[in-house]
């Protein structure tokens, strides 16, 4: 495909120096730099998850929703108590 880039400048220099290097051809140098570019987002994790470990739990996490609801309706109780 024939198509016209424009380069900044700072680009241009790094394509001119890679086709020094290497001993190729403008088309060659920007063709192997828009494919390294376009390839690496490929295979390049979106994010890193770090873990870190916080010891045994002090609460049984099987049961979590239980006593989240168990908190819950003591808070209800609680509140309904108050407006007596």
């Amino acid at each position: 495909m024939r198509t016209t880039v424009t380069l900044d400048d700072d680009t241009a220099q790094l394509l001119q120096e890679r086709m020094r290097r290497h001993g190729i051809s403008f088309k060659q140098a920007l063709n192997d730099a828009l494919r390294a570019g376009l390839t690496a987002d490929a295979h390049r994790p979106a994010f890193e998850v770090r873990s870190v470990a916080m010891g045994a739990p002090r609460v049984d996490l099987d049961k979590a929703l239980a006593v989240a609801a168990d908190l819950e309706d003591d808070e209800l109780i609680r509140k309904m108590a108050m407006r007596k």
